[in-house]
């Protein structure tokens, strides 16, 4: 593996992202939420509108662990997979009462034991954490290694177990961090689902999958299923009823009531859509107007930009004033 290790390393100094703003940095935390945020999440959607902002709100865990929720979910809006903001938030949290009994500014553990063991870190975030922090000589598992260990293997559909054993034993241990950024930029650039390009691969003289590549690994046919709800929008003096969701699903965010049968004296002013991972969302929406004031937390639409919302409850706030024009 030395001389792969050393093409990797050759390409990535010529061809690797290397001005990434959480590859030019040693804190930990800064790293930490590039890794959170980059989960489902493309990196120019993360450069161009969280990234910054979100270290300029909360510019260290202490700042993040003693912020309330709401605020950092506001500032997680629209990124979506909101219990990832709730998770990086409970683990400054942890983090920050761990230290005050130390009289220390709080800080990530770099043991890998340690790290698993605070909320929403799995191993692959806690191996990036580890290796892009501390140096630590350990690969990485996101999918883009995944794609590259698969071909370079020529295995189709191998279990986690399998894919971690060869991770570590190709892991370059004298440059983890060089080696563990080209990988997935290999993966993102050139080991890509489609078209890959094998013959400018720095491991091609070893992938046993180069000659049919995109066979491995297998890809999951998946059927997406669609949901339908009945949204209620009441309304009383030009202001709209929003509660503070309690379910599992989009916990903690601010939305508009789903019933199962629209009110009689409901009128409906029409559908909005949106596309989760794991579904499709039909929401057909209806105004109520409200003769007394029932409900606790009624908001005009300029309140409701300062809430943190769901992207679904922003269509149908935009639905809303189109009617209303």
């Amino acid at each position: 593996m030395k001389k792969v290790h050393k093409n990797i390393q050759d390409w990535y100094k010529t061809y690797g992202r290397l001005d990434l703003p959480w590859r030019t940095t040693t804190d930990p935390y800064h790293i930490y939420l590039s890794e959170v945020m980059l989960q489902q999440t493309q990196v120019k959607t993360v450069l161009e509108r969280y990234y910054f902002p979100f270290l300029k709100k909360f510019p260290t865990l202490e700042a993040l662990g003693k912020s309330p929720l709401d605020d950092v979910l506001k500032m997680w809006e629209g990124l979506g997979y909101y219990n990832r903001a709730k998770n990086l938030h409970k683990t400054a949290g942890m983090l920050v009462v761990q230290r005050q009994t130390h009289g220390s500014a709080p800080t990530l553990p770099s043991n890998i034991d340690e790290l698993i063991k605070f909320p929403g870190i799995g191993k692959n975030t806690a191996h990036a954490v580890a290796t892009f922090a501390y140096k630590k000589p350990v690969p990485i598992m996101e999918a883009n290694v995944k794609r590259i260990l698969c071909r370079v293997h020529k295995l189709k559909t191998p279990t986690d177990k399998s894919l971690w054993d060869i991770a570590y034993n190709m892991v370059d241990k004298i440059n983890p961090f060089d080696y563990n950024q080209a990988m997935m930029d290999i993966g993102a650039t050139i080991c890509t689902p489609k078209n890959p390009q094998c013959k400018v691969c720095p491991l091609y003289d070893i992938c046993k999958g180069k000659n049919a590549p995109t066979l491995y690994p297998t890809k999951k046919k998946r059927i997406v299923p669609t949901r339908e709800e009945n949204i209620i929008i009441s309304v009383y003096n030009n202001k709209l009823s929003l509660t503070q969701r309690t379910g599992k699903f989009l916990h903690a965010l601010w939305g508009f009531e789903a019933t199962e049968v629209p009110l009689c004296a409901s009128e409906y002013i029409g559908e909005v859509t949106h596309a989760y991972t794991h579904f499709k969302l039909i929401c057909k929406v209806y105004i109520y107007d409200e003769l007394d004031k029932e409900q606790a937390h009624y908001f005009s639409t300029s309140d409701i930009q300062k809430l943190a919302i769901s992207k679904v409850d922003e269509k149908i706030v935009k639905l809303y004033l189109d009617t209303m024009r």
